[in-house]
């Protein structure tokens, strides 16, 4: 729709901020649940999925916990918490679900158009690295969300896996990895891109973009008053909404300020910026078919695990490597270097002050890795790939992240590496905070979000039904019920086309 249609719309049910997958999914579903809503969505930017849902500016992995070692945390009794790991798998399981439903009923394109077979693989060195990862394998194989995984230590069989990867490695050192062919390479940015041109079609809905809401205010009657700029004409408008959704990724923290709500007391954001060394050399792409996930570095976040990743972007396979961590105020990539300042209030600065006190560590490392050179990348990416060569790889800027610091009653403020939705005592404005793995758990996310901001109507029997019908699984275990997870992994399989 054009940009002209928020002259003649001044009452929305809903008004979505950001046009990344996290609005995406929940303008389809709400749609899908009651075809007759009024939709109205706003980006501060000329297109869609610029920011965290762009393929280059997001991991691509369909976080299933297959080979992300920082969900698996071996314990101090020397055991391996699988916990993460299983609830992570199950949200994922569901998000396939939700996608094969709209492919089945032809609202997103053909699914090689945004998801790809890719293996995941979990890769170590070192006596102890090794046994961790045995005793987190002993672990995940024993649960069916993780039935056919694979576990090797023998050079001949991860050559065959990895070439890369081992070809130029000492063999005097012991290493040992695992291989989940069931793994997936997502394109977020092409997934959003096609929910909304689907959410587009749909009547009343309305997609503005170059607008920048500046402002959401309560009004009398408990709607909202919602500000906006048109960045190309400089006009601004206000209209009224029955629920609001902050999904603006890093700049969802200042909206949510803005809001007043009671429930955004405390909050603040610690901004993470990434870079990754991009292959261009063909013959060296072909070679790799893997996601190969390492350890993180000591004192390093968790979203900058590092990896070595076979992407599909554009109908184009691709290898990249990293991401490498560093520091930026901006809370957006197209953001502005104030927003962290801004971003400081009597509310949070005491739980601001003492997680960054308790994340000095981080902050250092955060710094070193912003002034690491050239070589420096090489050598981390020749702990993966040992023949690398530097001028196959180029550099190029990662997303933005903002990790969620909230209020703790025993440790005054902490750093939180995850999802955060935070929503208004009676459910009409909700954010979206934080990061990893956000995009591949969104469905599970934005069913949670539902059933809170729209507690009545998510449990009549008409949205129940439709839910079923979206996510036939909804309501039971996925993690619990074996053939039902089972039944609805092949299902989905075959409709996303992830098996032969």
């Amino acid at each position: 729709m054009s940009n002209n249609q928020l002259n003649k719309n001044t009452e929305a049910d809903v008004v979505l901020i950001g046009a990344g997958i996290m609005s995406a999914t929940l303008g389809a579903m709400l749609k899908e649940l009651q075809p007759d809503l009024t939709i109205e969505m706003f980006e501060r930017l000329d297109t869609m999925a610029a920011e965290s849902s762009d393929a280059m500016n997001n991991a691509g992995t369909g976080h299933s916990a297959f080979c992300e070692l920082n969900y698996t945390p071996e314990l101090s009794d020397g055991t391996v918490d699988i916990s993460k790991a299983i609830k992570i798998a199950e949200q994922f399981e569901t998000t396939k679900e939700f996608w094969s439903f709209l492919v089945e009923q032809k609202l997103l394109p053909e699914p090689k158009s945004f998801i790809t077979p890719v293996p995941h693989m979990s890769f170590v060195w070192g006596d102890d690295n090794v046994a961790y990862l045995k005793k987190r394998y002993e672990a995940l194989a024993k649960h069916h969300l993780f039935a056919g995984m694979q576990y090797s230590e023998h050079t001949d069989q991860l050559m065959q896996w990895i070439p890369l990867v081992m070809e130029g490695r000492d063999k005097s050192l012991k290493v040992s990895a695992t291989k989940m062919d069931l793994g997936t390479d997502v394109n977020f940015g092409a997934l959003t891109n096609s929910l909304f041109d689907y959410m587009q079609k749909q009547s009343g809905v309305n997609l503005h973009l170059q607008h920048d809401v500046t402002n959401v205010k309560r009004n009398k009657d408990q709607s909202w008053k919602v500000s906006v700029k048109n960045l190309k004409s400089g006009s601004s408008r206000t209209l009224n909404a029955k629920f609001v959704f902050i999904g603006a990724g890093g700049g969802a923290l200042h909206l949510l300020q803005k809001s007043g709500i009671p429930e955004s007391k405390g909050f603040g954001g610690f901004p993470v910026s990434g870079q990754w060394l991009v292959c261009h050399n063909e013959s060296v792409i072909e070679r790799h078919q893997a996601k190969v996930y390492g350890k993180a570095s000591v004192g390093s976040p968790p979203m900058s695990v590092p990896h070595l990743d076979t992407r599909m972007i554009n109908g184009k396979k691709a290898l990249l490597f990293g991401p490498y961590a560093g520091f930026s105020t901006r809370f957006l990539k197209q953001g502005s270097l104030w927003d962290l300042f801004g971003s400081i209030k009597l509310s949070n600065i005491a739980p601001m002050m003492k997680a960054g006190i308790d994340n000095i560590p981080l902050t250092r490392y955060l710094v070193s890795q912003v002034t690491q050179s050239q070589d420096d990348r090489m050598e981390a990416l020749r702990e993966y790939f040992p023949h690398a060569r530097p001028e196959d790889w180029s550099l190029d800027i990662a997303g933005q992240r903002v990790q969620v610091i909230k209020k703790d009653p025993k440790k005054g403020g902490v750093l939180e590496f995850g999802t955060e939705v935070v929503t208004a005592a009676d459910g009409s404005i909700a954010a979206l905070l934080g990061a990893s793995p956000g995009a591949s758990t969104s469905v599970s996310i934005m069913i949670q979000l539902i059933e809170r901001c729209f507690k009545d109507k998510a449990q009549s029997p008409e949205w129940q039904a439709k839910f079923k019908r979206m996510i036939p699984s909804y309501g039971q275990s996925l993690a619990k019920n074996v053939q039902l997870a089972n039944e609805a992994r092949e299902r989905t399989s075959k409709i996303l086309q992830l098996v032969k």
